[in-house]
């Protein structure tokens, strides 16, 4: 018989879209203690499922994907299941979870502390990953779900840094130090590069249920994600398929392609760099010079090498007024198709 699993720490690594969590998770991973077994839950809010190819998985690093949804919400029964099984499949040591960019934590952390876990998970410090810049958005201020990503975490991870001026970054701790409950911890994490003992040094989360979800959420809570009554459908060379998701004022677009096809590397970022700049893109892509993974968030960011080798795909989210024409820009894609 098996040991039981007890006290597995859990990190919630939480994060308005496009703020950083999966670079900050791939350090993390980078530089996680030889020895240690670690399973990786990441949720998305697109469907197709893109930041499971950008957290790549290891030996000693299992790295599953919920997409479809908001596990706190939407996907809160699933993400019961599939922290079960998870758990019993892969036994980890530590547990780290990403919840989507549009999720509000306060499900996610009440199921982690409920009785399902108690004894089995020892939930850690949250950490929020916050880009600076969105501070200096009305936009972004006026989400009570971005404002209590921040509340309810024990620290504040500052990506972009290198984006932001002295005086701009001066700005972002005054604000947080003013606006958040409990004193978190506020440490600059360029490039996703947060000391990795920050995180799993840290001691427990410091609970504040008072944050209860917003109405949006609340009327989510217990309806079933319609991505989950379909058997997930595979490419064909020359088919890609198409998903749309829509929930809390965003509309994700999302393809696949078969992994035989390849795309022109250079015809294909002239095609994205066409796409408007506000909105949120990533994606893996087999082209003639490799693999490669594009995750922008101000529409410059610079492509990488992927380890991905399943299928090309692309996410693109944005309130539905911003957001191309999917048959367009799909015939626009298959014309960048060696």
């Amino acid at each position: 018989m098996p040991t039981p699993l007890t006290d597995i720490p859990v990190h919630p690594i939480t994060g308005f879209l496009g703020s950083g969590k999966s670079s900050l998770i791939r350090h993390l991973i980078e530089h996680k203690p030889e020895g240690e077994r670690w399973a990786v839950l990441i949720n998305e809010f697109g469907r197709v499922g893109i930041d499971q190819a950008l957290v790549a998985g290891r030996d000693d690093v299992v790295v599953r994907a919920l997409p479809g949804g908001c596990l706190c919400c939407q996907l809160a029964t699933v993400l019961q299941a599939a922290l079960v099984e998870l758990l019993r499949r892969e036994r980890p040591d530590r547990l780290i979870i990403e919840p989507s960019g549009l999720g509000h934590p306060a499900g996610l952390l009440d199921l982690l502390q409920g009785e399902a876990f108690a004894g089995v998970l020892a939930l850690r410090e949250v950490v929020a990953v916050l880009d600076p810049r969105r501070l200096e958005d009305p936009r972004a201020l006026a989400q009570a779900t971005f404002r209590d990503q921040l509340a309810l975490a024990d620290g504040i991870a500052l990506t972009m840094t290198d984006l932001v001026s002295a005086s701009g970054l001066d700005a972002a701790r005054d604000w947080l130090a003013d606006e958040l409950p409990g004193d978190p911890w506020v440490e600059e994490a360029p490039h996703g590069r947060l000391p990795i003992a920050r995180v799993l040094g840290s001691g427990r989360h410091r609970d504040r249920r008072g944050a209860g979800q917003p109405a949006a959420h609340r009327a989510l809570t217990g309806r079933r994600a319609a991505w989950l009554d379909l058997e997930a459908e595979a490419p064909r060379p020359g088919h890609p398929v198409f998903l749309r998701g829509e929930a809390l004022g965003q509309v994700s677009l999302g393809w696949r392609w078969h992994p035989d096809e390849a795309f022109d590397r250079g015809a294909l970022l002239d095609c994205l760099d066409g796409l408007a700049g506000e909105l949120r893109l990533k994606g893996v892509f087999r082209t003639g010079a490799g693999w490669m993974a594009v995750n922008r968030v101000h529409g410059h960011e610079t492509p990488t090498p992927s380890e991905w080798r399943r299928d090309s795909r692309l996410e693109v989210i944005g309130p539905a007024e911003t957001l191309p024409d999917p048959r367009a820009l799909q015939a626009r894609l298959a014309a960048c198709l060696l």
